[in-house]
């Protein structure tokens, strides 16, 4: 546990730095570009993540059982376990890379901004290898490097180069597209150097059919899974392309970046928490392992929480900050929609971190059958808002967009209670991050919220989310948060076998 305390508080205030730099490309994209080039730029960056998640090869999570398996042989193993991974995501990245600069449609069904739109496609192979560096440095407890790179370097280089690029007449609106490539690459390099130092270049390594194959193989069911989960939370956003025109698109990306800022939290646990679960996998201490799930699922959903509240009730103001003339003010509804997915979706993903290790192919199944789920919802909910009429064709394209978003809602809610069950019934012990000062803390949040959107919109923003959150996190950490959970603010933490489940249940 303390392990993970000390990973989450690193990791936490990656995510502060995240989202303080993540906010001025969304304010910069939409007041520069608008929601048209952003509906372009989304349905690009949606397959190339896409593409490149799957050319890792699930080693975000995967390569921390290899090197645990590998733990008894030499340093040397270690390092070409890496290169065995880092080169096969290479070869299947550069292919894809290829075919895409090639036949660009896939990303672009709707045209290009600019010729320059499709040199994105070199970032399938830069986030590839990206993704496996971090999870090497995440396997010996470097979660500052992370930090760096996706949280600092990542985000201020898009940031910065969007807003430069737009002053380039040649470059134009594919100024979103070039700013994402030169952020990926700026991430790789700034995870490359810590990542050298700890490991070195593999010596006596040299790659072999017979070695990589089977890695590849016993990798395919971890990679799909990362790959669905990616996708439940990007399937709305390509059912809608099929239904809506680009400036709904980019009204409703820019509603999903806004609430995926709260996401970024989950992720925060995700390095530390695998390498943490192999380990009590190990010795079979199946308790500690239900014991930490839970403990991280309570940290993640009352931070979501509390963050989607604040983001949530002045929403309407918050979407009229990112755009001119109120441009993504309509897209408020699917905001509020995709803010309460994120929090039902919290003990999906802490479950998923121990079901890929005990019971990878389970889990397979029930990510599949969530995003189809998902899609059934989301194509079903497209075609009763066609049977609607609207004053006009953008009014439905944003009904649309808040009926993909609830659809996301209901499957990720699915997705929780099924996983959290499954991963109790393996484990012999319950998943259960659920307690009664949630609902005292989001009653007094929503309250305190009802007063901010009194104020003009300056003044919503400026004292009201702050005071949300206030108000939120101080129930939380009095009623909420026992000594076992103030281990995750405290510089030195009690040993593991110090703390206990929390068995803090407030009465109504």
């Amino acid at each position: 546990m303390a392990a993970l305390a000390k990973g989450g508080r690193t990791n936490f205030f990656g995510f502060v730095l995240r989202l303080l730099a993540r906010l001025p490309f969304l304010f910069i994209a939409g007041q520069l570009y608008g929601a048209e080039a952003l509906g372009i730029y989304a349905y690009a960056l949606l397959v190339v993540e896409l593409t490149a998640l799957v050319c890792s090869i699930g080693e975000k999570r995967g390569l921390a059982q290899r090197l645990r398996d590998s733990e008894e042989e030499s340093e040397a193993t270690e390092t070409g376990l890496i290169a065995d991974s880092m080169l096969v995501a290479l070869i299947f990245s550069g292919i894809m890379a290829a075919v895409f600069f090639v036949w660009p449609t896939p990303l672009f069904p709707n045209g290009m901004s600019n010729d320059l739109d499709r040199w994105i496609v070199l970032a399938i192979p830069g986030y590839a290898l990206t993704e496996i560096v971090l999870a090497a440095q995440a396997y010996k407890y470097d979660i500052g490097t992370t930090v760096r790179a996706r949280a600092v370097v990542e985000p201020w280089t898009i940031s910065i180069l969007a807003g430069a690029f737009w002053f380039v007449p040649a470059i134009g609106d594919a100024g979103l597209a070039l700013a994402y490539l030169a952020s990926i690459f700026a991430g790789l390099a700034t995870a490359m150097v810590p990542f050298l130092r700890t490991y070195g270049l593999p010596k006596g390594w040299s790659p072999h059919p017979a070695r990589l194959i089977p890695m590849v193989a016993r990798a395919m069911p971890l990679a799909v899974t990362d790959a669905i989960e990616w996708g439940t939370r990007r399937v709305d956003l390509l059912i809608l392309g099929w239904f809506a025109g680009p400036v709904a698109l980019g009204i409703y990306w820019m509603a999903q970046q806004v609430a995926s800022l709260p996401q970024k939290l989950k992720t925060s646990f995700e390095p530390i928490l695998g390498p943490v679960i192999t380990a009590k996998l190990k010795v079979k201490d199946y308790a500690a392992i239900a014991r930490q799930v839970c403990q991280v699922g309570f940290w993640i959903v009352a931070a979501q929480a509390g963050i989607a509240l604040a983001l949530g009730i002045p929403g309407e103001a918050l979407m009229g900050l990112m755009g001119d003339a109120g441009e993504f003010v309509p897209g408020t509804a699917a905001l509020a929609f995709l803010l309460a997915a994120e929090v039902v979706a919290a003990t999906a993903v802490v479950s998923e971190a121990a079901l890929i290790y005990v019971a990878r192919v389970r889990n397979l199944w029930v990510s599949i059958g969530t995003i189809a789920l998902q899609a059934l919802l989301t194509v079903a909910a497209m075609l009763v808002v066609e049977t609607l009429t609207f004053s006009s064709p953008e009014r439905a394209d944003i009904y649309r967009a808040a009926a993909a978003a609830g659809a996301l809602m209901v499957s990720l809610g699915v997705a929780s209670i099924v996983k959290a069950v499954m991963l109790g019934k393996i484990l012999g012990h319950s998943i259960n991050n659920w307690r009664w000062a949630l609902v005292w803390a989001a009653a007094a949040a929503v309250l305190v919220g009802q007063v901010a959107i009194l104020l003009p919109e300056w003044a919503e923003l400026a004292f009201g989310i702050p005071a949300i959150l206030g108000v939120y996190g101080f129930i939380i950490w009095t009623r909420g948060f026992g000594p076992e959970d103030r281990v995750l603010f405290s510089n030195k933490p009690k040993p593991a076998d110090d703390i206990q489940p929390s068995t803090d249940r407030p009465p109504i």
